[in-house]
């Protein structure tokens, strides 16, 4: 056997032809012989430049080429045409290709024109390539397959799929077991989060009953058989909700996730009160696929999925655009536990009208979630709820979110449940770390406290740090942004993780940029701070290899948040809010202090204004208290209390006391009025909210009345954008058909004018060639005539003499005897039969030349009239200017043949004239009238049988000149003859 480097391939492209005609029923195939072995390409479309592109091969080695070359073995391509209707096969062709020529190096492409072609006239040929290449095929015991995950049809997969696969809750150890308990070895943790939602507005129609008036809307889902529900909202035009994410621990195998999650999926409703508003589905099918490995990478499902009414036939959206129907945003993602990750469970809030709620099971967890692409809603804080959560929940929650995150993103953020107070605000409120117990009073602290005042309103501000782009570094930077803002309350900075890679001429949306802050102050302090203050943000470059390097920092301008415009927006409590939002593409600039621009950032600020703040003093928790000693300096810090100094103190006596309780009761009666007012302005303007809830409901059932006309407006316009769609569809296929066919034509019409000029120069070759002949015949002709008029001549001079003689003889004639004139008269009778028969024979040949010179324009005729029949026939289908060409070449041809026989027919009639006047000349002594009759009708009839001769031809009618001419000559010859 030889060895890999010996084998060969004899590789033969076929690539493309070119001058075949179009055949609409036939396909062409080009089939190759070589060494016994046929090989053939696919059928292609028989056109005037068929596209083959197709490589045969043949396999062998270096001895078996070797021999073939000695003997010479050909490859022989031939080219059939087949019937499309009956398959018929015609060869139309075929090729010969020397194997000697081969090379292993490739050459380019050559034509071949096909031997013995069928298409004669159009010479097709073929665009070949032959070269030779090594067989680097793999042999069979090399090949080691690489370890597949088990395929569909599998005696694994089989087994997995024929197995039932149920969901246990495990309790105590707080997951879900699916699977058999011998294959489930691994911990996997599924999240489920609901983002946001767009155009719910698109789910009522006017015929949509809903639960309740007021009643709230939430978005509701089955996570291995736990309900959950999201935060309700209430406005559906801008629906504004927390972000949430619910998350279960399962217990399985990689196998075992892809059977299961193969055939569910999740379905999410929009739901209000116990009425399903539309609903979606998400395939989980998506997070198997085979390219993701569960045990290294994280398999996420997300987008934006179109949410459907439950009846189809009220609102039909075939027609809607995918950007105008109503959509949720939500993100699946399942990943695999690490083993020393603790995960703390928190519940999961359940919906109000659905029945079994997910607090029930221990292994799913509720995180709240900022989303991007709207400012989150605040939530209740310590501050606007006497209700304040414990330390311990709250650094629970903290915990719980920092677990979620990756691991190189877990930096310090702020934490939503807090509420602090900015120095400005409360610098001045700090009281005592410790303060003892008042007799006689209920109100006893036992933590710090900071009072809030009365006007102090409660804010929510949040940043989204959209994207960067035109970086102007020479390397590829791997970003992160960082910044800090004490007046929010913390002094910990933020950052974007994880680190983005930015290259030149791009940009690149940041992840997890969005951060919101909740704290009250004061309206001025809050104003005088937006105005003093920027927030600085700083970018750096993180370098797994050196340290991080600070490329530039951005200030972003608060106050343009103060003058930007307010809107207005419902909150979670019922009462109207203040919103104001600023976005913009900002320079960062290098810290080098040159001023030159690093990079341009895009970013969203908004701030909400929450109204007044309910409760005046706040606790400080562990967290927050630390928080608030970086930057608080109390400005009189207490002592520490000893029971040495009871005596010595003056606010241990009665007194004081007394003072104080008097001061605190002022205080209280103040408060309890400051209440009542607010509960009066409450009343007022919960009623003014509810007629205003009123006209807005009345503003929103004209905007839905209006917006289902709009509706049937637009898809009327769509229809009809439809319509025209298809029509220019239409029209460009009858364009490019047109053009096809223009082509067509032009090929056509440019081989019937080359058939035409072909036929136009043989033609020309052959009346050439005639014309010459009857030249060669007519120069003949004139050679006789000059010596029949030599002749003429001589017998004229002889003539002469004899009548010389004749006189001669008259004047001796009285002295001769008269039989000697007898001898005289016979011999002179002698010559004239002689001279008689010369003329007759010069006569003769006259005729002989006038029959020639009639057969000729006969045969003329005859070939005008069979070019013009074929001329005729070939050219029914070509342009007027055809026509006219060759009617003015006949026109000319003719004009040049009456041309030549008017002169030829001027010089026989002056002959005819000369030899008139000589025979008058002619000074007989015996002229008769008989004699000049007899050339009266001679030359009659000669005129006469040339008229013949000519109107027999066909060339010429009574109405040409010619005709004409000879018509009078003929009456003037009948007029000139003598009476007997």
């Amino acid at each position: 056997m030889a060895s890999k480097s010996d084998q060969l391939l004899i590789v033969v492209s076929i690539l493309e032809g070119r001058q075949f005609p179009k055949r609409q029923q036939q396909t062409l195939v080009v089939q190759a012989k070589f060494d016994g072995e046929q090989l053939e390409t696919d059928p292609v479309e028989h056109k005037e430049q068929p596209q083959f592109c197709t490589e045969l091969a043949w396999e062998l080695d270096r001895r078996t080429l070797h021999q073939h070359r000695l003997q010479r073995t050909p490859i022989k391509l031939q080219c059939y045409a087949i019937d499309s209707k009956n398959s018929a096969r015609e060869c139309v062709g075929y090729i010969v290709l020397d194997l000697r020529s081969v090379q292993e190096v490739k050459q380019p492409p050559k034509w071949y024109s096909l031997l013995s072609s069928k298409y004669t006239k159009l010479k097709p040929s073929l665009l070949l390539s032959l070269v030779l290449e090594n067989d680097t095929k793999q042999a069979p015991d090399q090949f080691k397959a690489m370890k597949a995950p088990p395929r569909p049809g599998s005696p694994v997969m089989t087994k997995l799929e024929s197995m039932k696969l149920e969901v246990i809750l495990n309790e105590d150890e707080g997951y879900h077991q699916i699977g058999p308990a011998e294959l489930c070895k691994d911990l996997f943790v599924l999240s489920v989060t609901v983002a946001f939602a767009t155009r719910l507005e698109q789910l009522i129609s006017s015929s949509t009953k809903l639960a309740n008036e007021g009643s709230e809307f939430f978005f509701f889902y089955t996570l291995l058989g736990n309900d959950v529900t999201s935060e309700p909202f209430q406005n559906l035009i801008s629906p504004n909700f927390e972000p949430e994410r619910a998350s279960v621990r399962i217990r399985s195998n990689d196998k075992v996730l892809r059977v299961f999650f193969s055939q569910q999926n999740l379905q999410i409703h929009l739901c209000c009160g116990n009425q399903s508003l539309g609903s979606t589905e998400v395939s989980l099918a998506a997070l198997m696929k085979n390219s993701v490995d569960l045990i290294k990478q994280v398999a996420t499902v997300e987008g934006a999925f179109v949410l459907k009414p439950p009846n189809r036939i009220q609102l039909n959206r075939q027609s809607v655009p995918v950007d105008l129907q109503p959509t949720v945003g939500v993100a699946v993602s399942l990943k695999r536990e690490e083993a020393d990750a603790e995960l703390l469970e928190l519940p999961v809030k359940g919906g109000d009208g659905l029945k079994t709620p997910v607090k029930k099971s221990p292994a799913v967890h509720f995180f709240p979630e900022p989303t991007p692409s709207e400012p989150r809603p605040c939530s209740q804080s310590p501050v606007l709820s006497q209700k304040s959560p414990s330390p311990a929940l709250e650094r629970q929650h903290s915990e719980s979110e920092a677990e979620s995150l990756p691991d190189d993103a877990r930096e310090p953020q702020p934490k939503q449940s807090d509420l602090p107070v900015p120095p400005l605000a409360a610098s001045e409120n700090v009281r005592p770390e410790s303060e003892p117990e008042i007799p006689g009073s209920s109100i006893t602290v036992s933590a710090p406290k900071i009072a809030i005042p009365s006007s102090a309103h409660h804010y929510c501000f949040s940043i989204d740090l959209r994207s960067i782009r035109d970086l102007n570094v020479s390397f590829p930077v791997n970003c992160t942004l960082r910044y800090a803002y004490q007046f929010f309350g913390s002094a910990a900075p933020i950052m974007t993780n994880p680190a983005v890679e930015i290259k030149k001429n791009t940009e690149v949306f940041l992840p997890q940029s969005y951060c919101a802050f909740d704290f009250a102050a004061l309206p001025s302090q809050l104003q005088d701070t937006f105005l003093s203050v920027p927030l600085v943000v700083e970018m750096w470059h993180r370098d797994p290899t050196a340290r991080d390097v600070l490329l530039g920092m951005a200030s972003i301008q608060l106050s343009h948040l103060l003058t930007s415009e307010k809107t207005r927006f419902l909150g979670q409590s019922g009462q109207h809010h203040w919103r104001q939002t600023f976005s913009e593409r900002l320079a960062v600039i290098k810290t080098t202090g040159s001023n030159e621009k690093v990079a341009e950032l895009s970013y969203v600020t908004v701030l909400e204004d929450m109204g007044l703040v309910k409760a005046q003093d706040v606790l400080l928790s562990e967290s927050s208290q630390g928080a608030n000693q970086a930057y608080h300096k109390p400005e009189a810090p207490a002592r520490p209390y000893s029971g040495g100094e009871v005596g010595t103190k003056p606010r241990e006596t009665l007194e004081y006391r007394a003072a104080l309780e008097l001061e605190m009761w002022k205080e209280m009666q103040e408060d309890l009025f400051e209440n009542q007012l607010k509960q009066k302005e409450l009343s007022h303007m919960q009623a003014l909210a509810e007629e205003w809830r009123k006209r807005d409901r009345e503003r929103e059932a004209l905007v839905k009345k209006k917006e289902m006309e709009y509706n049937l407006l637009e898809e009327q316009l769509q229809k009809t954008l439809a319509d025209l769609e298809k029509r220019e569809k239409t029209l460009a296929h009858a364009e490019m058909e047109t053009q096809r066919l223009q082509r067509e034509m032009h090929v056509e019409h440019e081989f019937s004018m080359r058939e035409l000029q072909d036929s136009t120069r043989r033609l020309r070759e052959d009346c050439a060639h005639q014309v010459e002949l009857e030249r060669s015949k007519v120069r003949q002709l004139e050679e006789d005539l000059v010596k029949h008029q030599q002749q003429v001549i001589d017998a004229e001079k002889k003539y002469k003499l004899l009548e010389k003689e004749f006189q001669h003889y008259r004047d001796q004639q009285n002295t001769r005897p008269e039989i000697h004139l007898q001898s005289e008269i016979n011999l002179l009778r002698l010559e004239k039969a002689e001279l008689e028969r010369k003329f007759e024979s010069t006569t003769k040949s006259k005729l002989h030349y006038k029959q020639q010179w009639g057969r000729a324009l006969k045969e003329l005729a005859r070939f005008k009239q069979r070019e013009q029949e074929n001329a005729m026939t070939r050219l029914k289908k070509q342009q007027q200017e055809l026509e006219h060409m060759r009617l003015r070449y006949l026109a000319a041809e003719e004009k040049e043949a009456v041309k030549n026989e008017k002169h030829e027919l001027q010089d026989i009639r002056n002959e005819l004239n000369r030899l008139k006047q000589q025979d008058e000349k002619r000074t007989w002594k015996e002229p008769t009238s008989m004699s000049l009759n007899e050339c009266a009708d001679e030359h009659l009839s000669r005129l006469l049988e040339e008229r013949d001769t000519l109107l027999r031809t066909g060339v010429y009618t009574h109405e040409d000149r010619i005709i004409a001419e000879l018509n009078r000559q003929i009456q003037e010859a009948m007029a000139d003859r003598v009476p007997n």
